[in-house]
């Protein structure tokens, strides 16, 4: 169960008309990276749950991806985290993962399911490690792993771990029934604190990279990020690159990128389809997004350039 809904404001004006889980990264669009995830992990079926602009998604992805059966539930209205669960799972009679689909993952997903089971637990939470922990959900332990206190955004005062809740669950499907069909509702907010009363919630800690992809700040991370993990420069073939352009790796130039004579690409540059850098630009840590276009001498550097939008500041 991916969780598809969200309108993406922090990210606005990119999500204004484009859903967050089809923001580009890379050259394709960032819930592919969530469904690589999942089928490494053995998954064979995917059902999103989708508010926000849900045909883009249906349309680019259609019933299949990489092995993965994916089906699409549209919701009425919002119904938050919980409710969308709620609305997404009718008819699940088995364990499942229910999780975010902004995020950028690599936690073994089958090791936190082992883990869900030999504790007998109704619901497991997949920790992550950050250096503000004060942006998500704060989740306290014990010494075996159950959980006996969750704090959703807490203030500086509460903070006590650098562990938070990365955004992805393994559930019984009796969880469903703790949560009013048709209604908005928080699992972090209302479910978990039951969950905690009667000992029946729990978490893990696992190494592995995690993002969440929800600001423009972090989107532009998630482009450093993978631009550092490949390495190297990466161009299409159809791409053109002009004489004498300067490539500071690690670049990725798209399919039909067009880079002007006497530019300078680089480091940690990702240019999109399509895109345009004129003579003598300079792109520095940033991304120039498909059909984009960088004009002639222009200097840019930590931005994200968006087509008819023009030049972001993260």
């Amino acid at each position: 169960m991916v969780l598809v809904g969200g309108e993406g404001t922090r990210l606005r004006p990119l999500t204004e008309r484009t859903p967050k889980p089809m923001l580009p990264l890379l050259g394709r669009p960032l819930l592919s990276y969530t469904f690589d995830h999942l089928r490494s992990a053995g998954a064979n079926r995917v059902v999103l749950a989708c508010g926000y602009l849900p045909t883009q998604i249906a349309e680019y992805f259609g019933d299949r991806y990489d092995g993965l059966a994916l089906e699409y539930r549209v919701e009425p209205e919002v119904l938050g985290t919980g409710g969308a669960i709620r609305f997404g799972a009718e008819g699940f009679s088995e364990t499942f993962l229910a999780l975010n689909g902004d995020c950028l993952r690599e936690a073994d997903v089958a090791t936190l399911v082992d883990f869900h089971r030999a504790m007998g637990a109704k619901a497991t939470i997949l920790l992550a490690r950050v250096s503000d922990p004060g942006r998500y959900g704060l989740v306290r332990r014990d010494e075996v792993g159950r959980v006996t206190a969750f704090v959703e955004k807490p203030d500086a005062s509460e903070i006590d771990t650098d562990l938070i809740n990365a955004g992805l669950y393994v559930l019984e499907p009796e969880i469903l029934d703790l949560i009013t069909p048709g209604v908005p509702v928080s699992i972090e907010r209302e479910v978990f604190p039951a969950l905690v009363e009667e000992g029946s919630l729990y978490a893990l800690a696992l190494p592995g990279y995690w993002l969440d992809v929800g600001t423009r700040q972090s989107y532009l991370q998630a482009h450093f990020d993978l631009l550092n993990r490949n390495g190297g420069t990466e161009i299409a073939p159809t791409a053109e690159i002009g004489a004498e352009t300067s490539l500071v790796p690690p670049v990725y130039i798209g399919d039909g990128a067009q880079v002007q004579r006497e530019a300078r690409i680089g480091p940690c540059v990702a240019l999109g389809a399509d895109s345009q850098v004129g003579r003598r630009g300079t792109v520095r840590f940033s991304t120039v997004l498909a059909a984009a276009q960088v004009a002639a001498r222009a200097r840019i550097t930590n931005r994200i350039i968006a087509p008819e939008i023009g030049v972001i500041t993260p």
